[in-house]
């Protein structure tokens, strides 16, 4: 059974907390981000932030851990910031951006153009002999998780040759091709 509701979320300097009746809002340097919840009750103390729960029914238990995630990731993306990096993995595949547009070059007959989210910050890193990098940086977990996954979704790793767009350390299942 996971414990990870009862443990603490130390609030750091500059980090403002403003809990109401149903929402929780975290102001920090790097921006604002607001969460809605229920069940839970939230309390802080000496610049500690603890969760409790009502019963130890099934759904309680799930959604005190669920919330407890949820602040101190927002605790964290505020403060410090969450930043993923592509790899783009193919003979003439490239990646540009202009502001928040950013061009791929994925072997289709036409580039993509993705308009990204104006949280999220995008820049472009290309080296000769290396492949490009799309490095995304946000303060928003989730919609930085989600930027990256639809970029992902682009053109997937492919299990043979391993072309695609991947995550920088992720790695790819590989099959063997034909055999003779």
């Amino acid at each position: 059974m996971s414990r990870i509701g009862n443990n603490p979320i130390i609030i750091p300097e500059g980090v403002s907390v403003d809990i109401q009746t149903n929402s929780i809002n975290i102001k920090g340097k790097l921006g604002e981000l607001t969460q809605t919840y229920d069940v839970v009750t939230f309390s802080i103390e000496d610049s500690v932030l603890k969760l409790k729960r009502p019963s130890d029914h099934k759904d309680d238990r799930a959604k005190h851990g669920l919330y407890r995630a949820l602040v101190s990731n927002m605790i964290e993306g505020v403060s410090v910031g969450f930043t993923k990096e592509l790899e783009l993995v193919g003979v003439g595949y490239r990646a540009s951006n202009q502001g928040q547009k950013l061009d791929l070059a994925l072997g289709f007959s036409h580039n993509i153009l993705f308009d990204i989210a104006p949280e999220v910050k995008v820049e472009t890193i290309s080296e000769k002999g290396k492949n490009p990098i799309v490095k995304l940086t946000s303060h928003d977990k989730q919609l930085l998780g989600y930027v990256a996954a639809k970029i992902r979704s682009f053109r997937k790793p492919e299990p043979y040759k391993g072309k695609g767009v991947r995550f920088i350390g992720e790695q790819i299942r590989r099959k063997a091709g034909k055999s003779a």
